[in-house]
């Protein structure tokens, strides 16, 4: 091959590096650029070998060794402390990653929300259809346990440490089942993680808008506000991960699905490393704070109300100093 061809064919790629390498070496990589450096370095080194080998110009070998010299620079060097790299990701890095993954998260949230709100109205205006919805033993649970005049909160509120830590345990686990099973299930297409994000807007809403209609919303509302951003906002990034994999098997394009599928579980598999902090606290707030009987009612919702702000500025604007969007 003719050595204006190799360079017009492989041009398009090694602009890229280029621009990989200069956002690596100012530390605002995106992480996409990560997930696409190793094996654009690979082919890097493979076009040098074919350029020594078939006797290329200087002109063209010397600059693809530079890039070799800076990639393996970039990619075998000494890697900081596990701590302040997960820090950095957790205070950076997964919002960023959210952000670039948008129009997945949009989509998930559009169908959890969608079925949480619609069914809960409907079942708030027809209230014998939360039956079709929730077993009729899961709904007298429900009654029971948000039942104002049972004091059930007043129970809580003289739960020992030992059972707020029982507690805590069991809402992580609880949690974690529900994030991993709507994130796993992408793999289905897709059609797996839609299935479970309607499937569990859709038992919450029903069990709001029922609890609400016969007159326990007070009890039911206090208790869930306070953990509500950060359970229901894991769920939706958890089935957006989830969707990411699925989209890349319905439309791998120039790749080969199995390829396809590598490169979007490497970036779905950190969305769920970010998503397991926001379970863990709630998990916690749930456990410790949402239990409790002294705050008023208007300080429970305050406090819920706080949480979303902060989860949605969180989302939106964390990170975006370091490495501008």
């Amino acid at each position: 091959m003719k050595q204006s061809l190799f360079e017009s064919r492989h041009q398009a790629l090694w602009q890229r590096l280029r621009e990989q390498l200069e956002q690596l070496e100012r530390g605002r990589a995106s992480a996409d650029t990560c997930a696409r450096f190793p094996e654009d370095y690979r082919r890097l080194c493979q076009h040098l070998a074919l350029a020594r080998e078939r006797g290329y110009s200087s002109f063209l070998i010397d600059p693809l060794q530079q890039l070799a010299l800076r990639g393996h620079q970039q990619l075998y060097r000494q890697r900081s402390p596990l701590g302040p790299r997960a820090l950095g990701f957790v205070l950076a890095g997964f919002p960023r990653l959210v952000r670039a993954q948008w129009h997945f998260v949009l989509a998930a949230g559009l169908v959890f929300f969608a079925s949480l709100l619609g069914i809960g109205l409907l079942v708030y205006l027809v209230p014998d259809l939360i039956y079709s919805v929730v077993s009729p033993q899961q709904v007298a649970e429900m009654q029971r346990l948000y039942d104002p005049h049972a004091s059930r909160l007043g129970r809580l509120a003289e739960r020992a440490a030992g059972e707020d830590w029982m507690m805590f345990g069991y809402y992580i686990m609880n949690n974690l089942g529900i994030a991993f099973q709507t994130f796993a299930s992408g793999l289905l297409f897709g059609l797996g993680s839609l299935f479970f994000l309607f499937l569990n807007g859709l038992t919450i809403g029903a069990v709001a808008g029922h609890l609400t209609q016969i007159g326990y919303g007070a009890t039911f509302w206090s208790f869930v506000v306070g953990h509500s951003a950060f359970e229901l906002g894991a769920i939706v990034l958890a089935g957006a991960a989830g969707l990411k994999m699925g989209w890349a098997l319905i439309a791998p394009g120039r790749l080969s699905r199995g390829e396809a599928l590598l490169r979007a579980a490497r970036i779905s598999v950190q969305l769920i490393c970010g998503v397991i902090p926001l379970l863990l606290l709630a998990a916690f707030v749930e456990a410790y704070w949402s239990s409790l009987t002294w705050p008023a009612a208007w300080l429970k919702y305050l406090v819920g109300g706080a949480c979303w702000l902060l989860l949605l500025a969180y989302l939106t604007r964390a990170g975006r100093r370091h490495a501008p969007e």
